[in-house]
């Protein structure tokens, strides 16, 4: 929030299962009328609304459900080109956060976090099996531009993944 108050670049990826914890979202809330850029990946339950004039213009929410039930929790932060990525068991709602034993912790080593950055974007950038969450809490599919070729983040991640086998 400060850096974006001070004209600087700052951005959030958040990826979990779930967002329903109130303290959370209006932290989201109060970065985006900063000027910080957030993008959710909330396979889930989203209580926050994006693009509300005022309140979350700087919000995108997208939901991908595949093949695969994913349990990935990823917290990137970037502040004036500096960035921060963190893994974590916790999904952001208030069991969670109040009445369980979660962990969070820094990737520091640069592949890790690479490798982490490319699967972020896989999701950012999915256009077949992607939901996009609207201000009113309802969801449209994720729209293939012509000029796009199709994404599908699972079937790139599973790619991946066999060619390494």
């Amino acid at each position: 929030i400060d850096h974006a108050a001070n004209g600087k670049f700052a951005r959030i990826i958040i990826k979990v299962n779930a967002l329903t914890e109130a303290q959370v979202i209006h932290s989201l809330y109060r970065a985006a009328v900063a000027g910080v850029k957030i993008d959710l990946i909330i396979r889930g339950i989203c209580c926050l609304r994006p693009d509300v004039n005022g309140v979350s213009n700087n919000i995108r929410v997208r939901s991908i459900v595949g093949r695969f039930l994913e349990h990935t929790r990823v917290y990137y932060f970037e502040n004036d080109g500096k960035q921060e990525i963190f893994a974590s068991s916790a999904d952001l709602m208030e069991r969670n956060l109040s009445q369980r034993v979660e962990v969070c912790f820094p990737l520091r080593t640069q592949s890790i976090q690479d490798r982490v950055m490319e699967d972020l974007n896989s999701y950012l950038n999915d256009n077949k099996q992607a939901w996009i969450l609207n201000k009113d809490g309802s969801y449209d599919r994720a729209k293939l531009d012509n000029s796009e070729s199709p994404v599908s983040a699972q079937s790139v991640l599973l790619d991946k993944l066999t060619s390494q086998s």
